[in-house]
C-alpha cells in the first residue's frame, strides 16, 4: 500500500508542476495577446482607423470574409479596447491554463463562429470590429469545460464563472443598441463547442501490484503472517482523490 501511496504522491506532484508550468506559459501568452491588441489600437489611432476600414467584417461581402480572422483584434476607440480588455484577460488566463496550444485552437474557433455569424446574419450596412465575440467565447470554453474534461477545479471554476458573469449572456441577445448580439452569440456557441471538441481524455488511475496472498510474487512459502491484498480503487473516487492531490489538499 505504501508503494501505491508514494506512486500517488509521485503523480500529484508531477501533475501539479505541469499545471503550473502551462499556467505560466498562459500567462505570458496572455500578456502578449494583449500586447498585440494594444498595438494595434495604438496603429489604428494614429492612422485615423483606417484598419477598422479596411479589415472590419462587413456582412455578405466575399471580399471581406478573411477579415473574420483579424477583426477581434481591432477596436473602435480607447472606451472600446479598455471595456474588452479586462474581460479578455480574464477569461483568456482561463481558457488557456489548461494548454497554450489547446488554446490556440480555440481562439481560431471561436474567432470562425464569431465572424461568421456577423457575415452571414448581420445588416449589410455595418461594420464589425472587436474582441467582445472571442471573449464569449472564452467564457462559453470555460463555463463547460470541467463538464466535459470531469476535473473537479475546472467544474467549479466553471460554476463561479457562469454565476458570477451570467448577465454577460443577456448582452447575447436581440436587443442592445450598438452591440452586435450575433457576434457574441456566435462566439458563445463556438466556445461552447470547443469545451467538447478540444476535451481532454482522463488517464486511468495507477494499478496496484498484487503480488499474491503470500506477500512474493512466485507464491513461495509464507513467513509468518500474510497481509492481505489492498483492496482496488473505485474508480470514480480516484478522479476525485487525484484533483485534491493536484491540488495539494491531500
Amino acid at each position: 500500500m505504501g508503494a501505491l501511496t508514494q506512486g500517488w504522491d509521485r503523480e500529484g506532484r508531477r501533475t501539479a508542476e505541469e499545471m503550473i508550468a502551462e499556467a505560466r506559459k498562459a500567462l505570458y501568452v496572455m500578456f502578449g495577446f494583449m500586447a498585440v491588441v494594444w498595438v494595434l489600437q495604438v496603429v489604428n489611432w494614429a492612422g485615423d482607423y483606417r484598419l477598422d476600414r479596411e479589415f472590419g467584417v462587413v456582412p455578405q461581402d466575399l471580399g471581406r470574409l478573411p477579415a473574420i480572422l483579424v477583426a477581434p483584434f481591432l477596436h473602435f476607440g480607447w472606451d472600446h479596447i479598455e471595456a474588452n480588455s479586462g474581460p479578455l484577460f480574464v477569461f483568456g488566463f482561463l481558457a488557456a491554463y489548461r494548454g497554450v496550444i489547446r488554446f490556440l485552437w480555440l481562439t481560431l474557433l471561436v474567432a470562425v463562429t464569431s465572424g461568421l455569424a456577423v457575415w452571414v446574419f448581420q445588416d449589410t450596412h455595418t461594420l464589425g470590429v472587436g474582441a467582445s465575440g472571442v471573449i464569449f467565447g472564452y467564457f462559453g470554453y470555460v463555463v463547460l469545460r470541467g463538464l466535459f474534461d470531469r476535473r473537479l477545479v475546472d467544474t467549479l471554476i466553471g460554476l463561479v464563472m457562469a454565476a458570477s458573469f451570467a448577465y454577460m449572456v443577456s448582452v447575447a441577445v436581440p436587443g442592445t443598441p450598438g452591440v452586435s448580439w450575433l457576434a457574441h452569440l456566435g462566439g458563445l456557441v463556438g466556445g461552447m463547442i470547443g469545451a467538447y471538441v478540444l476535451r481532454d481524455g482522463r488517464r486511468s488511475a495507477p494499478a496496484a501490484v498484487d503480488g499474491g496472498r503470500d506477500g512474493s510474487r512466485g507464491g513461495g512459502p509464507v513467513v509468518g503472517k500474510a497481509s492481505a491484498a489492498p483492496a482496488p480503487l473505485d474508480p470514480g473516487r480516484a478522479d476525485l482523490h487525484k484533483e485534491l492531490r493536484d491540488l495539494g489538499l491531500l
